[in-house]
């Protein structure tokens, strides 16, 4: 255990409460600790290399703490009305599937290496500025021109990242067992 999976593990366990006060609808404490979370992911990726803590553990817990912050935020984002429905259906689908793939190329044997890719940690930084747009709505009077290309944005980008996981787990299904692997991770 390290200082960037303890930060790992401290934004999995804020999802509950960022979830209670999006659901007393106290946004002002959601958009701080959303905030803090969000920040925390870039601050555990960047401790890690720095100070050559990588681990197996990190490689994966990273992106899943990624997922149920984005996941769960979007979800209840959705159920209050904040956001639209059709783009929490679009975003938890695409990880739906990315979890899918990984699960067959798992039960396939074939190797995989968690590496994370370009259009993977833009999608997530998109995600994550979309939630933090929406949160901040009220405060961000100026902005709220930008309403639907922020909408058609992380649409586009969570589709195309999510097409190119797919091409990428038909090319590792592929290859020969004994062949070298290729992967991300998000």
């Amino acid at each position: 255990m390290n200082l960037p999976n303890i930060i790992t593990i401290l934004r999995v366990l804020s999802i509950p409460l960022l979830v209670i006060f999006l659901m007393e609808r106290n946004f002002n404490y959601a958009l701080f600790l959303f905030t803090i979370a969000a920040v925390s992911d870039a601050i555990d990726g960047f401790l890690a290399r720095i100070l050559k803590q990588q681990t197996t553990f990190g490689a994966y817990a990273d992106p899943i703490a990624d997922k149920l912050l984005i996941g769960t935020s979007y979800v209840t984002l959705s159920i209050l009305q904040i956001m639209p429905g059709w783009l929490t259906v679009l975003v938890i689908s695409r990880d739906v599937i990315i979890l899918s793939g990984f699960g067959i190329i798992f039960l396939s044997e074939k190797k995989i290496e968690i590496s994370p890719n370009i259009d993977s940690k833009l999608t997530t930084c998109i995600q994550l500025l979309t939630i933090f747009y929406f949160l901040g709505y009220d405060r961000l009077v100026p902005f709220h021109f930008a309403h639907d290309y922020m909408l058609f944005f992380t649409a586009a980008f969570t589709l195309f990242s999510g097409f190119h996981y797919i091409q990428n787990g038909f090319v590792i299904l592929g290859q020969n067992s004994d062949g070298p692997s290729q992967s991300r991770n998000e």
